[in-house]
């Protein structure tokens, strides 16, 4: 009988394995095509300027330097406001949250084909980043309350490579909006652009607050047994800490793995929003290729980044390895950007260098938050997602801004992508240096 026994083990060991896996997959259809969805038509609508730009800055007398200063307000208004929203969503909940979102920066996405001028244009840029603050960290604190850290790696990686699909589609649907819409009941093409892409995230937003569960004991398209096991293994997870902290969300601005995470993520992403930005723009300075033909070229490097997410995600989850990930994806990116002041006259070889930065520099974002869900605290993690989400995205401010005044001082980006691939080696940098490698042993 005794010998029957470890078998049996075995057996029950597997049967729950396999519930468990079964379990995690119906998370994964019910949440990742749905925060998907959304998270595309976030990105849309904040990286939409970098087409609408081509024509707009014809129509307000627009110069690079304002432009890049439109487009870093955003970020401006996204840091004051992200640490707030992510601490009432940890009160109200995720369905409401991320339902009022939605519904506002769309309204004030589809509001900017009103702008007559550059100062209003600048100031409708800092309420579209105002309103839509907290949404990322807000869905990562969400996934945190569904996914042990085990399983984030991958999720995430699913979920972000949204990012990266709106880049691809973003070219081809912007620039025909832009074309054939132009003239259509007195409007510009680009007017047309910000209605378009809009007024879809009202609706999702509508959708988001009856369709989203906060919790899994809330979710009833999940078994009892399922509930039971989700809650389970994240609070299995929240035990592996050695004593609650009891402390304000104001004391995540005291804790340096918090500041030095927020670095990291500030220069990954100063690298990211160059792309997002002034890829367009990089392509056009290399050539006369007409608006349609750079949206086609600007699937490339976002189909490229596809991938790598995918696979970059996929590998560090099988590894149990974060650190050396999100440095050689940043590190590679820095590589591309070489290329492209390396490559200024071919249409091509820009395409090609703007591809590889691109690929790489995405690559690092899934790692990057899988590190991020395991450093802090279960009490600090609303909060210390926020922050350090904010401070990133001061790197989405500080680039576009940086490249447009560099651009129009020197009628070149080589000053101001030097000074960004500087600040992405100290990142990468800082990532191996600071953050121990221990870490991802509570995974």
């Amino acid at each position: 009988m005794k010998l029957e026994e470890p078998a049996l083990c075995l057996a029950v060991i597997a049967t729950t394995d396999g519930i468990r896996e079964r379990t995690y997959r119906k998370v994964t259809r019910r949440l990742i095509p749905f925060l998907f969805l959304c998270y595309v038509l976030s990105m849309l609508d904040r990286i939409n300027i970098g087409f609408a730009q081509l024509q707009m800055k014809h129509d307000l007398a627009l110069g690079d330097a304002t432009y890049g200063l439109a487009a870093g307000a955003f970020f401006i208004g996204y840091l004051l406001f992200e640490i707030p929203s992510n601490v009432i969503l940890q009160k109200i909940g995720a369905r409401k949250t991320i339902s009022r979102i939605m519904l506002c920066w769309g309204f004030a996405s589809a509001a900017m084909m009103f702008v007559r001028t550059p100062v209003e244009f600048v100031c409708l840029r800092f309420l579209l980043g105002a309103f839509e603050a907290g949404f990322m960290p807000g869905v990562f604190l969400y996934l945190t309350y569904w996914y042990p850290p085990r399983r984030q790696g991958r999720v995430i990686g699913a979920y972000m490579t949204a990012a990266v699909v709106a880049g691809l589609i973003a070219g081809p649907l912007s620039t025909n909006i832009m074309t054939r819409l132009a003239s259509v009941l007195g409007l510009h093409g680009w007017q047309w652009l910000f209605v378009c892409e809009g007024i879809p995230s009202v609706a999702v937003g509508i959708l988001a607050f009856f369709y989203l569960t906060d919790r899994p004991a809330d979710a009833s398209w999940l078994t009892d047994e399922e509930k039971a096991l989700v809650e389970g293994d994240i609070a299995l997870i929240s035990s592996t800490w050695d004593r609650p902290v009891e402390a304000g969300w104001y004391d995540v601005f005291r804790q340096p793995k918090v500041l030095i995470l927020g670095f990291c993520s500030f220069a990954a992403q100063a690298g990211s929003y160059v792309i997002f930005f002034w890829m367009p723009q990089i392509m056009k300075s290399t050539s006369h290729a007409g608006v349609s033909l750079i949206g086609l070229y600007s699937m490339l490097p976002y189909a490229a980044a596809i991938v790598t997410m995918t696979f970059w995600a996929a590998h560090s989850d099988r590894k149990m390895e974060r650190r050396w990930h999100f440095a050689l994806a940043v590190l590679t990116s820095t590589a591309g950007f070489l290329m492209v002041i390396a490559n200024p006259g071919s249409l091509i070889l820009t395409t090609l260098a703007l591809t590889v930065a691109a690929a790489a520099v995405m690559a690092a974002f899934p790692v990057f938050w899988a590190v991020v869900a395991v450093a802090l605290p279960p009490t600090s993690l609303a909060a210390g997602l926020a922050l350090i989400s904010s401070l990133g995205s001061l790197g989405g401010a500080f680039s576009p801004a940086l490249i447009g005044f560099v651009r129009e001082s020197t009628g070149r980006i080589d000053a101001g992508l030097y000074i960004v691939m500087a600040l992405m080696v100290i990142g990468s940098l800082a990532m191996l240096a600071v953050i121990p490698r221990q870490i991802v042993r509570r995974e």
